[in-house]
């Protein structure tokens, strides 16, 4: 046999790599619509809702829908005339001319028209006329004070005012002397013995081995079983697959 051959060779099947489907993967054919419905079953027919064309090949659809009403009161030859009636008030009628009485009249207040009376003066508003005439009144004069240098028909007393000191010219600008507060006191420090100098600085630790030690508790002597019998324990593993040959390492001739 060639190597060729061996290579066409088929394998064996394994019995446990043909499963079958489970119940579930069958199902039964549907028997609601018309696509894929169960020929065992009556099928009634079935419509459609399609759509309305927008145009026909043969006459294109112009007619008025529903919401086109037509008045029926409106003829051919116009509105029809039957009477119409409204639920409006009722109107205000026209009102007679009201003649006034005798006791509308005061001829008491009116002076006979050949008789001589005094002049009457009414306290009315300043016309348009009279406001153009721009004439003070007598408040608007007053007289001049009598206090301070301005008075002009009088003697007035020496009066002095309180400005403030000039910042240039006279005896501000030509001597500007330090005062005492000026000069700094010189530290005795610079001529004298100085005192040592202590800073706050953080401690210094002498150098050494930095690493971590456990402590008592980090140990735990009864986890050990070298030196002593222990209890059988067992794992939870994982399942193995059943295509996997088991290890066999002694093979009888």
């Amino acid at each position: 046999m060639t190597s060729t051959e061996e290579q066409t060779t088929p394998k064996p099947k394994i019995a446990a790599a043909e499963r079958g489907p489970g119940p579930a993967r069958y199902a039964l054919p549907t028997v609601c619509g018309s696509t894929g419905h169960d020929m065992r079953r009556y099928q009634y027919p079935a419509y459609s809702f399609g759509l309305k064309l927008g145009s026909s090949i043969f006459k294109k659809d112009v007619s008025p829908g529903p919401a086109h009403f037509i008045d029926p009161t409106v003829t051919r030859s116009g509105k029809d005339g039957t009477p119409h009636y409204s639920l409006y008030s009722r109107s205000k009628g026209f009102e007679p001319f009201r003649t006034p009485g005798p006791g509308s009249y005061a001829p008491e207040k009116s002076h006979p028209p050949n008789e001589k009376y005094a002049p009457s003066y009414s306290m009315s508003a300043r016309t348009r006329f009279r406001k153009r005439d721009s004439t003070p009144s007598p408040n608007t004069y007053s007289l001049p004070t009598m206090l301070g240098s301005t008075v002009p028909h009088s003697n007035s007393a020496a009066s002095y005012s309180f400005p403030g000191r000039p910042t240039t010219g006279g005896f501000v600008t030509y001597n500007k002397t330090p005062g005492a507060n000026a000069y700094k006191v010189i530290d005795p420090e610079l001529t004298a013995r100085k005192a040592p100098v202590f800073s706050l600085y953080a401690r210094n630790y002498m150098p050494g081995d930095a690493t971590k030690k456990p402590g008592p508790g980090a140990h735990s002597p009864e986890k050990v079983t070298i030196n002593k019998k222990a209890a059988p324990s067992h794992t939870i593993g994982i399942r193995h697959s059943e295509y996997t040959c088991p290890l066999i390492i002694d093979v009888s001739d």
